[in-house]
């Protein structure tokens, strides 16, 4: 699955990335408690099981080389490897520097760091409440078919909940035709009524000098 800030696009996951088998069948899912706090992770009650297969926990920063490996991956899948210039040292000042601007969920399969997921926390003026949103979901694709982008959906849902969020969130590229018919399923609903703007690079540049709207 896909929605990268790093790689400066907004995408959504491939079907296959999700799978949709042994989430909670013979291959169980080991959640292992994070610190909270600015970044970490409360992550959903269940028991710690020694024989699941599938085992989620929060990032730490030695595994900054794996999630720039993983975002290089997504950028890969995504044919757009030529606009992702994530460094280590970028991606450690923002996700473990003195203000982190977001979190990362790791998954292993079979003590093998199979994908991630990248969110940080919105806010719903209307609602009043805060609300996640999903920059990256992405599963290495030799490690598809076992259900661990459900099982990290169904996390950061529970994440949203326990934070007292409003919303999950996230964008999906509109030929995704099977990741958007996934999401349909898990109740997710497109905002087809809004359009994303951007500003960057040079755009952003003049914005930010008063020089836009003036050429």
């Amino acid at each position: 699955m896909a929605m990268s800030a790093g790689c400066g696009c907004c995408k959504g996951p491939a079907l296959s990335e999700l799978g949709t088998s042994h989430a909670h069948g013979t291959d169980r899912i080991s959640c292992v408690s994070g610190p909270t706090g600015v970044h970490g992770v409360t992550f959903a009650p269940m028991a710690t099981d020694p024989s699941a297969r599938l085992r989620l926990r929060p990032a730490t920063p030695a595994d900054v080389p794996v999630i720039r490996g993983l975002i290089e991956g997504l950028a890969e899948y995504e044919k757009l490897r030529h606009e992702c210039h994530a460094t280590d040292a970028l991606l450690h000042d923002a996700l473990f520097g003195p203000r982190p601007h977001a979190e990362v969920v790791l998954a292993e399969w079979d003590g093998q760091v199979a994908g991630f997921a990248l969110f940080f926390h919105n806010f719903s003026t209307f609602l009043a409440r805060p609300g996640i949103y999903l920059e990256d979901l992405f599963v290495r694709p030799e490690q598809r078919g076992h259900g661990i982008g459900k099982a990290l959906l169904m996390h950061l849902a529970h994440v949203a909940v326990q934070r007292g969020c409003g919303r999950l969130e996230w964008s999906v590229l509109d030929w995704n035709v099977d990741a958007i018919g996934f999401y349909e399923k898990l109740g997710a609903r497109a905002q087809d009524e809004w359009t994303v703007y951007r500003v960057t690079g040079d755009a952003l540049t003049h914005l930010a000098s008063g020089q836009a709207g003036h050429e």
